[in-house]
């Protein structure tokens, strides 16, 4: 039996976007991050790739580069232990998916035209990103989209990954041992769980749920971290290859005071456009590991949830304690560098001791 200390992977989404607000890749914080997944590539209707912005991917000058796709290679240099990975779909990047899932010919063509992509930009692997396979169909498909990129992009030489959210509504239509059998890791989506589509606010990524009979809670405050991973482990997925998604962004619910009020607006911030007193002076549910602060300003946000160092550390620990494969972070450009640091704050947490 092996007396080696469990590894824990902190890694974090670029968004090739954020380099117009003055956040090239050479901004991420490099001594505490171990994967980069780029976001986004999309697909065309034919199941090749296409460039979601390729003025920011290949021409724009960035960090002596020409394109972020290339500043994102050049960070190798500063670390070569760095892995990076395309991200492929998104929240508004999804529609082909289940069309070319759907077809052989699509999927070998989406598949090769990704191990094409890879070697290309020196990247390690490809991260799908199919908002959601809803269906009992399209979880099937979704396997099969897998299998094609597992044969062209073969293990251990390259990283297949995916993001799944934790909500059953797409869970249950997916293989899970299967799917494990295939990924070397899931990014388990830990936020949205409240929002502009839900009737009353509430933490968007509590780690548990609100406590209370279940059955006596607004459905919109159910949802937590702990259900999704508990539902993934209890149908086989290991528990080393499970990363918990942290949200380096705020959501906001204007009217609101306090969980389970209904609002009469909503919005999102990055976590580094929030006041810094919002961090310092948030009031911590040490039930839920969840973060809030009351914005009551005139015209102010009202209740705004988001996560603080203080409740990433009790999202590490608990990573630890269930022996999950490590934390992620939507994005690692919407944190900010110092004490008030998400990411690094993870960082510490996975390797205290």
């Amino acid at each position: 039996m092996s007396n080696q200390p469990p590894t824990f992977l902190n890694t974090v989404y670029y968004p090739s976007w954020r380099v117009y607000k003055g956040f090239p890749p050479s901004s991420l914080q490099l001594d505490c991050i171990d994967q980069i997944f780029y976001a986004f590539v999309l697909l065309n209707p034919d199941g090749t790739l296409k460039y979601l912005d390729e003025y920011a991917d290949l021409t724009k000058p960035v960090d002596g580069e020409t394109g972020c796709l290339r500043a994102l290679a050049k960070l190798k240099q500063r670390k070569p232990t760095l892995k990076t990975l395309i991200s492929v779909g998104g929240g508004s990047g999804s529609a082909e998916f289940p069309a070319i899932a759907a077809d052989p010919a699509l999927r070998t063509t989406f598949a090769n035209s990704c191990r094409q992509f890879v070697d290309q930009f020196q990247l390690n692997g490809i991260d799908i990103d199919w908002e959601h396979p809803t269906t009992p169909e399209a979880g099937t498909n979704y396997i099969q989209l897998l299998q094609a990129l597992r044969s062209v992009l073969p293990s251990p030489q390259y990283l297949l990954t995916t993001a799944l959210p934790v909500g059953e509504y797409c869970l249950k239509n997916i293989n899970i041992p299967l799917a494990a059998q295939l990924l070397d890791t899931l990014n388990l989506m830990g936020y949205d769980f409240n929002g502009p589509w839900t009737n009353v606010c509430g933490h968007h990524a509590q780690l548990l749920r609100q406590p209370g009979d279940e059955n006596s809670i607004h459905p919109g405050l159910r949802h937590s971290c702990h259900r999704g991973a508990s539902f993934l482990l209890a149908r086989g997925f290991p528990a080393q290859k499970l990363v918990l998604g942290v949200p380096a962004y705020a959501r906001s619910f204007t009217g609101a005071r306090g969980v389970g009020q209904p609002f009469t607006g909503a919005a999102e911030l990055d976590y580094n456009e929030l006041p810094p007193e919002w961090i310092r002076d948030a009031a911590v549910d040490e039930n839920v590991a969840a973060a809030s602060y009351v914005d009551n300003a005139p015209g102010g946000k009202g209740f705004v949830s988001f996560d603080v160092p203080r409740t990433v550390r009790m999202k590490a620990e608990y990573v630890r304690q269930m022996g999950l494969g490590g934390l992620f972070y939507w994005t690692g450009v919407g944190d900010v560098n110092g004490p008030d640091s998400l990411v690094r704050a993870g960082y510490e947490g996975l390797h205290r001791g």
